[in-house]
């Protein structure tokens, strides 16, 4: 990251940030909850620590914490000094350094996705040793926006079109929440600006060989220019009507689950089909997504294909199938039996 400084435009409004942070701080209960702030030295997590600084009440823990993934060397050792100069006068500090790089060899993982896993890893670790329940992250609109875009680009589901989630559970315990997730990057800017705040500039963020960075630089401000200039606005629109949908049927599985569910036998998962036979495969499917959600089975690999591979044994007389993660499905009688199969 070189360092960044932004130019404020009149037209942005940098109050509706700090009242938009404000009531995602609020929603979380009353008196105001502890926070830990995962600050990277950017720019959207510089402008959450400000924003969240300024709203702090005198008695509301607030804990910033900087994770140095040591991918740019002295880059990100300057990252590290930026966020612990920024965090003098402000708030406690917590700073861990972490070779990614190493990590993801060893693995033979993708290094974003074991950075990213070990960024939320750490942070609810955090969290848990202050006796903090919340983790705040920056994802803010455009973020949103890109992210609901790439997954339709790739061929998502409704589901996928929820995009980032406002608020989630990241460990035991521990929730992670995105306070800025109603707020553009032009607003992200212009609130920075209006307090003379510079922040660090990651070069990574502009190499456009990435997927993430040509959506980000190409794609969205051709559809913005060329198509509708709103476009960030529409696709948040899209995910947050995309939440309220998988949330309606999210609760019509449960209420379907807990009819057709038969005493466990052991792991074993048991639903009686008589029941399931009564709603249509749309809903099997819903209640079978609802179900490895619950007992947490892999759900990666799961396509619709093999949800659909299982509904359909509701209404044949028998029949069996193994699934992803070593899940196996079998129809005996009138029950359905599921469980994970021993390696």
């Amino acid at each position: 990251m070189g360092l960044y400084r932004v130019m404020y435009h009149e037209s942005m409004t940098p109050s509706r940030l700090l009242s938009l942070v404000d009531t995602a701080w609020r929603a979380l209960g009353e008196p105001l909850p502890g926070l830990v702030v995962a600050v990277s030295g950017g720019l959207d997590s510089i402008a959450l620590a400000r924003a969240l600084c300024q709203l702090k009440h005198t008695d509301t823990p607030l804990l910033l914490a900087h994770l140095n993934h040591q991918l740019r060397g002295s880059a990100s050792d300057a990252d590290e000094a930026f966020v612990r100069d920024f965090a003098q006068g402000r708030a406690p500090l917590v700073c861990q350094r972490l070779d990614i790089a190493g990590l993801a060899q060893r693995e033979g993982e993708n290094l974003e996705a074991v950075a990213r896993r070990e960024r939320y890893r750490w942070l609810a670790e955090v969290a848990r040793s202050h006796g903090l329940r919340f983790v705040a992250t920056a994802h803010h609109a455009n973020d949103q926006a890109e992210t609901v875009l790439h997954r339709l680009l790739r061929g998502t589901g409704i589901e996928g079109l929820r995009g980032i989630a406002a608020r989630r559970e990241l460990a035991d315990g521990v929730e992670v929440v995105r306070p800025l997730l109603a707020v553009s990057r032009a607003e992200i800017e212009a609130y920075l600006a209006e307090l003379g705040q510079s922040a660090r500039q990651d070069a990574s963020n502009d190499d456009c060989k990435l997927t993430r960075n040509r959506l980000r630089h190409q794609l969205l401000p051709l559809l913005a220019r060329e198509y509708n200039p709103r476009i960030v606005e529409v696709l948040n629109r899209l995910a947050h009507q995309a939440d309220e949908t998988m949330r309606e049927q999210a609760a019509e599985a449960a209420d379907w689950l807990r009819r057709a569910e038969l005493p466990r036998a052991g792991a074993m998962v048991v639903l009686n089909v008589n029941e399931l036979r009564r709603a249509t495969r749309r809903v099997v499917r819903l209640v079978l997504r609802h179900l490895w959600q619950r007992e947490d089975w892999p759900r990666g690999r799961m396509s619709f294909a093999d949800y659909d591979r299982v509904a359909a044994l509701v209404e044949a007389d028998h029949g069996a199938h193994d699934l992803p993660g070593g899940v196996h499905a079998r129809r005996v009688g009138s029950v359905l039996r599921l469980y994970v199969r021993q390696p």
